[in-house]
């Protein structure tokens, strides 16, 4: 895999954790819904899959838990700069790729070993699985499509086992 891994640890730092719940959020555009931050307490990740727009955004969120976010379309300037494209996560037994647009995929997660893709950029949730892989979207947190509201998803993993939860938050 071309992507180095990223190690998710527990909240102590000490060791690594094979079961945890992950708040997937995207699309902020540099707005946090008081909803969307109270959802998102008690989590152990939070993985963003970009369009954040204000590092105040991930300032935020960082309060709450660790976050692992990637640059989307709208992620420009100087606070932008360490966002990757991309990020792989390990969780227990589970490889997650992040991205913001899934149509600028360029590899076969399948292949990869990959068991999610976590994507964003359509403004509209969806679970699609695709070759053995589940792709998540978790929709817009501030500025949803399509008469759907506002939501994010949570993420509950346990060794291999994915189980999304999406959370609407209009």
């Amino acid at each position: 895999m071309a992507e180095p891994m990223k190690r998710i640890l527990d909240r102590d730092g000490k060791r690594d954790t094979d079961s945890l719940t992950a708040g997937v959020i995207s699309d902020t555009h540099g707005i946090l819904l008081p909803t969307a931050l109270k959802i998102l307490m008690g989590v152990d990740l939070i993985i963003h899959a970009g369009d954040i727009d204000t590092q105040a955004v991930l300032n935020e969120l960082n309060k709450i838990a660790p976050v692992v976010a990637v640059k989307g379309n709208m992620d420009r300037g100087s606070w932008a700069s360490h966002l990757c494209e991309t990020e792989t996560i390990e969780i227990g037994q589970c490889f997650l790729y992040v991205l913001h647009d899934v149509g600028r995929l360029d590899m076969d997660p399948s292949a990869a070993g990959i068991h999610s893709v976590v994507h964003g950029h359509t403004h509209q949730p969806s679970d699609e699985l695709q070759n053995g892989v589940r792709f998540f979207n978790p929709g817009s947190a501030t500025h949803p499509r399509r008469n759907t509201p506002p939501s994010l998803l949570m993420l509950y993993i346990t060794g291999a086992t994915l189980r999304p939860e999406l959370i609407l938050l209009g």
